[in-house]
């Protein structure tokens, strides 16, 4: 029986500057902390060997003490075997980085840096295929097909890529063919680039990223325990936890009339688990001004309590009435503002989407107005 963890997209070092505070640095540190989490996983499964396809590092120029303290931490965590694969943010074509890589990694490190079959295991071979730069142009997968190895060896390919026309980046121009695995005599085709686990057919795997670092994804981060009992057997896989973060996309629909704020709070996760939670409420239906502006209230209100918790309400169709304007002011500049765009977000001449900008603009102007009033 041949067991191994396939995990990928660790993106060490990267840097989140779209969040501010302490949280860039909270998030690059649950990254780190996946190594050990894995290593844990592989003794508490049996597993020798940790495969990484691709993207260990965020960059083909980390920082001397991200590359060393990832060393350092894979190094702790000896005999458990590990395997770098070069992905398209950490390609071959850094060569800097796999040189430095070469002289610094601990004996329990393998760099997978040449397409050549190299032994996995007894009676397994490893079959690797390095990303030579950032986009090769080409199915750097192909080799496999070709490639020799001892009788009744279990073979194993590792690469990172699109499949099935997509990729992180949106690029395409690299496609992996999907029946790659069968093509070349392979009992299972470990890959990295997709960030969400996903299964291509039952011999090829994504396992996605153990800490997730967007909302597109709705699976936890993970990583995948695989067992192989011979050359032809299908692989068992068992998804296994990863993340310390929750990227979480909430979607709130209204109707004209709803409290948004209970409707809010029965989506939110429990109070325990949001400082460890990144949010995003999607809300879309309908609601009036005094509606948005509770919504918006009641998401201020819980964003001390979110590692990050925003609203998009570009969903959110505004109902507006010149009543209503009477909670901005009765009289004055502001009044007149909010009856310049009360007059755009009705007016037919222009467009959807520059009367729902105006009917915005409206709701966040009636959303100041009401938190600064006496």
């Amino acid at each position: 029986m041949l067991r191994f963890i396939h995990s990928s997209d660790l993106h060490l070092g990267k840097r989140f500057g779209n969040f501010s505070g302490d949280l860039p640095s909270r998030l690059r540190e649950a990254r780190h902390a996946a190594i050990a989490r894995l290593a844990q996983h592989a003794q508490e499964q049996g597993a020798a060997t940790i495969l990484l396809a691709g993207d260990t590092f965020d960059t083909e120029t980390p920082a001397a003490d991200v590359r060393r303290q990832a060393l350092a931490e894979m190094a702790h965590h000896a005999p458990i075997r590990w395997v770098l694969l070069p992905g398209n943010h950490d390609s071959l074509q850094a060569t800097q980085l796999w040189a430095t890589l070469k002289a610094e990694a601990p004996e329990n490190v393998a760099l997978a840096a040449e397409p050549r079959p190299v032994e996995l295991a007894a009676g397994a071979a490893l079959l690797p295929a390095p990303c030579t730069t950032r986009r090769p142009g080409r199915d750097l997968t192909e080799w496999m097909e070709g490639a020799a190895t001892p009788e009744g060896a279990i073979r194993i390919g590792l690469a990172h890529g699109a499949i099935r026309s997509f990729s992180e980046d949106g690029v395409a121009s690299d496609v992996i063919a999907p029946d790659r695995a069968r093509r070349a005599g392979l009992a299972y085709l470990a890959l990295g680039d997709w960030h969400g686990a996903l299964e291509v057919e039952p011999r090829t795997r994504y396992s996605g990223t153990p800490e997730p670092d967007r909302f597109k994804h709705e699976r936890p981060g993970e990583a995948l325990l695989v067992s192989i009992a011979g050359p032809s057997a299908l692989p068992e896989v068992t998804p296994l936890p990863m993340a310390s973060f929750a990227w979480r996309r909430l979607d709130l629909h209204l109707l004209d009339g709803d409290d948004p704020a209970p409707a809010l709070e029965g989506l939110l996760p429990e109070a325990r688990h949001r400082r460890q939670t990144l949010a995003r409420v999607a809300a879309a239906g309908r609601s009036n001004l005094a509606g948005r502006a509770a919504l918006t209230a009641a998401i201020e209100r819980a964003k001390p309590d979110f590692a990050f918790l925003e609203l998009d309400d570009t969903g959110l169709a505004t109902a507006c009435e010149a009543g209503d304007l009477d909670g901005i002011d009765r009289a004055g500049a502001l009044r007149e503002a909010a009856n310049a765009l009360l007059a755009e977000a009705g007016d037919e001449s222009r467009s959807a989407g520059e009367r729902e900008i105006a009917r915005a603009a409206l709701a966040r102007l009636f959303f100041y107005a009401q938190a600064v009033a006496p």
